[in-house]
């Protein structure tokens, strides 16, 4: 039998030679088509082709069923448009039929069935908003979730206005019993092209026979897979009173476990709070996140203004936010009127569905009946509030001569979430060099000498147009004022903590090193301004102040019950002498320009009562901080260079006079600190505590127990007492 010709066909240098077996002369060659020679070829050549083969039969039939009615990509699936199909099959919907009562449930009851959970439109929805970046954890996703049709008309509304001015990607899901198609309730609520809102039917099977814990169960599941798909920075949803119960308790808790803000709007939220919809999803995320504290310093015989400032307090509008904590220093004799009424002060308001009632109201009550100075006054106040969040916990200070506007928190409430928590902008160099929100637009310059009046805008070259200077009065607009407020402003936690440290230092320094300032701010202004304009002179810190459209104010200052602040001298009758001798311990030196100048009083506004959005410019959207105009704390026009580089000239010449700093020193600059404008504690020719005073205030461990005596020292001791008494004798 003869060998075949490569008994190893897979390597080469085993197999068999070719040139072993050469045909002899004459022999006929094997043709090409012989089955011999195709049997001999390699295996590889033969798997090579029946791959191609079996590729090219893929590609074949795949060209062949291309399904030719699905439209682009982007079309496929749209959860904007309800009624969608998928590749010409309608999505499937809620089953109608009723579902099978069990053999211990009665025929007559409503809400019976307790089955598994099935969402038959949701995942369709879901799948379709991947271009919103749901599946990162930070994106621009605001939820709009309901359960009855009734939210769903005062809610829809605000999701469509909030879309269109396309700072946030709106979704609306539907949660309830109502078995009613999504596409009837847009037509019902007016729904148009304009709306460019992602709808989600998040509704469960067989949901109008379904138990009140069933319903919760799906509410709380939807949830979850739109967490996963979404990322929702916030919700928003109707008063809870005015929805069903499993839903309200379902979103809070849900809420609660994601850590996310579960805004609940009050049922005339479109008609008074159409501004949240201006607001990005940052600022919203910061809903609950952020606390505000009222200080209220009461001096003596202001029983009347400060019962009316309370009053206005508690008739104020806070749209089911939490309420701000009152802090009231009481002088040290207190009006009869004054200690009932704070007897009969519920704050907050008793709600029956929170219980127990905590009260946010702190008494202080000052010991000592001496006057004061300014240093004392200064720190007593400013110590008063403390924050241990700087970042989300602020302050509002009021005088007992202010009335408060209905309407004054959502302003305050709309600006702060806006200039401090937003997305875009929060967190500029203009955010930075803010320190707070002023409700109260004065009438009168800081010195009281001349009338003040605010600018217009600010052009395109970044200079400021007074309204002098303008021949057409163009509409108001709010601006940037380096100076203090003390009659209702609100403050930055993080900005009165550095004014913390700054007063620290100063005093401190004023005490090493006595020195006195002349005073710029008029002395019918507590102290404590005084201190606090040094700080923004040093940093280039701003107010915002109000420019509303109309005459209405938020804040207006009665002039009938005014008292100068205790640590102030009375202001002297116009032409009456000022006393000229000065007291070396207070920091600043009254000029006597100042004390002469007769009180003017301030032109009292009446209070703001109508929707916010009305007397807002530019319909509500308040503008960049960057395209506000600004003023010296003086009232002078200044640009963004100008500003930084007067801030920096005077906190050069700041540091070299009060901090004693000399120009090699530079300490770094750090949130809520004020050290690098104060060099105290570098040197030693200061005047500081003796070292022996603080070794002996230092704790010392008790000495050692003495020895017992000896019975020889004991009998010396009785002989010795023995031959005093004979002396005596």
């Amino acid at each position: 039998m003869p060998l075949p010709g490569r008994i190893f066909a897979g390597d080469e240098e085993l197999g068999k030679k070719n040139d072993d077996h050469r045909p002899a002369n004459g022999t006929i060659p094997i043709p090409a088509w012989s089955w011999t020679r195709w049997n001999a070829a390699p295996r590889v050549r033969r798997r090579r082709l029946i791959i191609g083969l079996l590729i090219g039969l893929v590609v074949y039939f795949f060209f062949k069923n291309i399904p030719t009615d699905l439209g682009p990509i982007a079309r496929r699936i749209d959860t904007r448009v309800p009624g969608q199909t998928f590749g010409g099959i309608p999505l499937p919907g809620i089953p109608s039929r009723k579902p099978p009562h069990s053999d211990d449930e009665s025929e007559s009851e409503q809400h019976y069935y307790d089955g598994s959970i099935k969402f038959y439109s949701l995942g369709a929805s879901l799948h379709g908003i991947a271009k919103t970046m749901g599946y990162r954890e930070r994106n621009k996703n605001v939820l709009f979730v309901v359960a009855s049709l009734q939210s769903a008309s005062r809610l829809i509304p605000m999701a469509c206005e909030m879309s269109r001015w396309n700072r946030n990607t709106v979704h609306f899901a539907f949660m309830g019993r109502d078995d009613l198609p999504l596409k009837d309730i847009q037509v019902l609520n007016g729904v148009g092209s304009d709306c460019s809102i992602y709808w989600h039917d998040a509704r469960p099977d067989y949901g109008p026979y379904s138990t009140d814990f069933r319903m919760e169960t799906s509410v709380t599941a939807a949830l979850q897979h739109m967490h996963n798909f979404m990322h929702p920075q916030v919700y928003i949803m109707d008063q809870a009173s005015n929805e069903e119960v499993f839903f309200a308790n379902a979103i809070r808790s849900n809420g609660y476990e994601a850590q996310k803000s579960v805004i609940e709007l009050p049922t005339d939220a479109l008609q008074r709070m159409m501004w949240i919809t201006r607001l990005d999803y940052g600022s919203l995320q910061a809903w609950h996140n952020t606390y505000i504290d009222i200080l209220i310093h009461a001096p003596t015989g202001s029983s009347g203004s400060l019962i009316r400032l309370l009053k206005s307090i508690e008739e104020a509008d806070y749209f089911g936010c939490r309420r701000p904590h009152l802090t009231i220093e009481l002088p040290t004799d207190i009006d009869p009127p004054t200690w009932s009424f704070l007897q009969n002060l519920v704050w907050p308001p008793l709600d029956p569905s929170i219980s127990p009632h905590i009260s946010q109201v702190t008494l202080r009550h000052r010991i000592p009946r001496d006057r004061v100075g300014s240093e004392e006054a200064s720190a007593r106040f400013v110590e008063s509030f403390y924050s241990a969040r700087p970042q989300h916990s602020h302050v509002l200070v009021l005088s007992p001569q202010v009335q408060l506007s209905p309407l004054y928190y959502h302003y305050l409430f709309y600006n702060l979430l806006e200039y401090k928590y937003a997305a875009y902008g929060g967190h500029t160099e203009e955010a930075e060099n803010l320190i707070g929100i002023s409700l109260d637009l004065p009438s009168r310059s800081l010195d009281n000498a001349r009338p003040f009046s605010p600018p217009v805008a600010k052009s395109k070259d970044d200079s400021v147009i007074m309204r002098d200077e303008s021949p057409t009065i163009p509409p108001p607009s709010p601006f940037l004022w380096q100076a203090p407020n003390s009659n209702a402003a609100l403050y930055f936690g993080d900005k009165w903590a550095e004014f913390h440290s700054f007063l620290t230092n100063r005093l401190l320094v004023q005490h090493r090193h006595p020195s006195s300032r002349t005073r710029i701010i008029n002395p019918e202004h507590p102290s404590w301004t005084e201190y606090l304009l040094e700080l923004m002179r040093t940093r280039g810190y701003s107010l915002l102040y109000p420019n509303l459209l109309s005459s209405d104010s938020l804040a207006t200052v009665h002039n009938e019950l005014y008292q100068s602040p205790e640590e102030t001298t009375p202001l002297a009758p116009s032409g009456a002498p000022f006393p000229q001798t000065v007291d070396p311990a207070e920091p600043f030196i009254v000029n006597p320009l100042l004390t002469s100048l007769k009180y003017l009083p301030h032109q009292e506004q009446p209070l703001l009562t109508t929707p916010l959005l009305t007397i807002l410019p530019s319909d509500g959207d308040l503008p960049a901080l960057s395209t506000l105009p600004i003023l010296s704390y003086f009232g002078e026009a200044l640009t963004s260079v100008s500003a930084k580089r007067e801030a920096a000239r005077y906190a050069d010449d700041f540091r070299s006079q009060m901090g004693h700093c000399k120009s090699g020193d530079s300490n770094p600059v750090t949130p809520m600190n004020a050290d690098d404008l104060f060099c105290v504690d570098q040197y030693d020719d200061y005047p500081t505590v003796k070292k022996s005073t603080v070794a002996a205030t230092q704790w010392q461990p008790p000495p050692p127990p003495e020895k017992p005596a000896t019975k020889q020292e004991f009998l010396a001791h009785l002989a010795r007492q023995a031959r005093a008494q004979d002396r005596r004798r």
